[in-house]
């Protein structure tokens, strides 16, 4: 498996740009959470930009969908009479540059369908979004419930195939988005089940297939991965693991376009490298049960700790679940990185190593080459 590593962010989406304009059409990568991927995209998006000759302005190179997109988009919640509740939007992004006039809403309206079933109305000129959803009252007649706030993952959603309508605009090649050389599309399925997130990765794919943009996917989600690992055209695709040196910061990238990917490898890999350099810190816990979910679902057995049960008489069993219990809950979170004492290092050994003993993983995962 072939590895490069990255100095910088910067250095990585060069990388990234120099790998898609020499013949690749898409780069997708799959990373765990904090390992940067929010941020590598915003790096490649500055790095895409164009000098316009003619007023010295620098010209957007790349739609993207980011946690940055999201921030586009704000609530007007009617603080004094709690009556008029509006989505904002920043009417000043070339994200929503063209748009009035485009047919924009019956494109959104086409996708959101398939995910909720609430009604919207875009005002372009005023640079708003307000909401309506049909109810039943209580003498179980149908009546609209106008500016009304929707949830959390509604608006997620929402903001989602918002994203998708202008992206299928950009690839159909549209004179107001001709400025759009690159798609960047960074975890936009926080919020579906796993069915939604099947078909969320399904329709983006053969979307980008429609036309000549390249485009960057990075996610933690390993169904999304999977499905897009299919979906894409192995020739035109690259197909890479990003993580993090933990001794200096770097970031690296590893391939795996000639091998199978499963959705636990990269967490055995991230563990085996803690276990082998004595770096554990009390949040490998939660990694490890991660891992023992993962490939418990996968195996089909109905409890993780089935698989560090070497048989029915192993009496090792009861105290490696209670201790993966114990250390991956409360105050033992990922978010307090304490280093392990050493008698936990030990039994957390143990419990990896017995996890390998059950499950034959090919030893060059491990190598250092």
């Amino acid at each position: 498996m072939r590895i490069k590593t990255h100095p910088t962010l910067k250095k990585l989406a060069q990388h990234i740009r120099d790998v898609l304009d020499g013949g690749k059409k898409y780069y997708l990568i799959f990373a765990h959470n904090g390992t940067g991927k929010t941020r590598l995209s915003g790096v490649f998006k500055n790095l895409v930009k164009k000098m316009d000759d003619a007023t010295g302005a620098k010209i957007e190179g790349a739609l993207y969908y980011n946690a940055f997109t999201e921030d586009l988009f704000y609530w007007n919640n009617d603080i004094d009479n709690d009556t008029d509740r509006w989505l904002m939007f920043n009417k000043s992004s070339t994200f929503f540059g063209g748009l009035d006039g485009l047919d924009i809403e019956n494109k959104i309206r086409d996708l959101l369908v398939r995910y909720d079933n609430y009604s919207f109305s875009i005002k372009f000129e005023e640079g708003y979004i307000t909401f309506s959803r049909i109810v039943k009252n209580v003498r179980n007649q149908e009546v609209t419930e106008n500016n009304i706030k929707i949830s959390r993952g509604e608006e997620s959603i929402f903001i989602w195939c918002f994203f998708l309508a202008v992206a299928d605009l950009a690839i159909g090649g549209i004179p107001e988005y001709s400025w759009v050389k690159y798609v960047y599309v960074d975890d936009p399925i926080s919020s579906l089940d796993d069915n939604n997130v099947v078909a969320v990765a399904c329709h983006l794919a053969q979307l980008l297939k429609k036309g000549e943009l390249k485009a960057v996917i990075s996610t933690h989600h390993a169904l999304f991965f999977n499905v897009m690992y299919n979906e894409l055209s192995k020739g035109e695709t690259d197909i890479r693991y990003l993580g993090l040196h933990e001794e200096n910061g770097k970031h690296f990238t590893r391939s795996i376009s000639d091998t199978p990917f499963f959705h636990h490898v990269a967490l055995l890999q991230q563990l085996k490298v803690a276990v082998d350099t004595g770096k554990l810190y009390t949040y490998h816990f939660n990694v490890l049960r991660n891992l023992f979910e993962k490939t418990a679902a996968f195996h089909g057995f109905d409890k993780f700790y089935d698989c560090i049960k070497l048989g029915d008489t192993d009496e090792d069993v009861g105290l490696y679940n209670r201790m993966v219990n114990l250390m991956s809950h409360g105050s033992y979170s990922i978010f307090e990185p304490k280093e392990m004492v050493p008698d936990n290092k030990q039994i957390f050994k143990e419990i990896l190593n017995k996890f390998l003993e059950q499950y034959n993983f090919n030893e060059t995962l491990f190598s250092n080459e």
